[in-house]
């Protein structure tokens, strides 16, 4: 009888910042010699998991978002202004006094354009990461999961130009300008598929393993507008909508970045290794689970000890 290993399909969630913890998560696999026959991702996972599945390995990743975040790209961006405004609550005054000007000129410019971020500017960042091919063309199997906000459908990108798809997804609501796309108009697909399970199987994974990276659901944040309570709203819904998503996946892997805003950039080589720590956490659990798990793993041995001899 011919062996046939079944189709393993990694589903990486959104969540900012948070989604670095991602290159972790593909860095165990990677090192592992775990076999990744597609990858599906909605915003920040769809931004990472395009980076490994052009060839990108995860020591190169880092790297490169070492330098995107030492970068006057970034450094200069509304992204990290956001940051900062976050953070004023703690700072001196002169810094609250900056903060707080910085945060009207920002609402002032979202009330006259689609997003905080232009698309110049976020598309900088896209390039910088993905580079200009195909969808087709990636090594590993790849798609984007974004919503159309005429039809509210969820999208799913097979084709077409990579960094196209990977802007799309990763338009956060009132973040970023939504992406024009064969007359839809492309927003994040978290709006839909925080973490796209059930894209992945419908796309062909015979195993799901998903990544999530949100955050707690308790909060100590004070409301102290009718903004900050829809804000809390809305987060508890996702949760809650993401769990059931969760339920459909064959795996889950959730590395423990608490409650970290999805503005912390900066934590990012922390974030890669909470990543490597719960998939590690996890590996003997997911070599129990896997369909045919003894022939990889016993084919992970044989290829490590190679690599050592030689």
């Amino acid at each position: 009888m011919m062996w046939k290993r079944k189709r393993l399909g990694l589903a990486l969630g959104g969540g900012g910042a948070r989604g670095i913890a991602h290159v972790g998560v593909l860095r165990v696999f990677e090192e592992e010699s775990i076999p990744v026959d597609l990858i599906v991702g909605t915003s920040i996972g769809a931004l990472v998991g395009a980076a490994y599945a052009i060839g990108q390995n995860t020591q190169e990743m880092e790297k490169r978002l070492e330098e995107f975040l030492n970068s006057p790209t970034f450094q200069e961006s509304a992204l990290k202004s956001v940051k900062e405004i976050r953070d004023s609550k703690q700072s001196n005054f002169t810094e609250r006094v900056y903060a707080f000007f910085r945060n009207r000129v920002l609402l002032a410019q979202s009330l006259f354009r689609l997003g905080l971020l232009g698309s110049e500017e976020f598309q900088a960042m896209i390039d910088f990461f993905v580079p200009d091919i195909q969808i087709q063309d990636t090594q590993i199997p790849y798609r984007a999961v974004a919503t159309d906000l005429v039809s509210g459908q969820s999208v799913v990108m097979s084709e077409g130009p990579l960094r196209r798809a990977v802007m799309a997804s990763c338009a956060v609501p009132g973040a970023v300008p939504p992406v024009e796309v064969n007359g839809m108009l492309l927003s994040d697909g978290g709006s839909i598929n925080v973490v796209p399970t059930m894209v992945a199987r419908e796309e062909g994974a015979d195993f799901v393993v998903a990544v999530s990276v949100r955050g707690d659901i308790h909060s100590d944040d004070e409301f102290g507008s009718a903004a900050d309570i829809c804000f809390r709203a809305a987060d508890i819904m996702g949760f809650h909508f993401e769990t059931y998503m969760l339920d459909k996946a064959n795996f889950v892997i959730h590395p423990q970045v608490g409650s970290l805003h999805w503005t912390e950039f900066a934590l990012a080589r922390d974030l890669v290794r909470e990543g490597e720590r719960a998939a590690r956490e996890k590996l003997h659990l997911l070599r129990k689970t896997l369909p045919l798990s003894r022939r990889w793993a016993l084919l992970s041995s044989l290829q490590k000890s190679f690599t050592k001899n030689n």
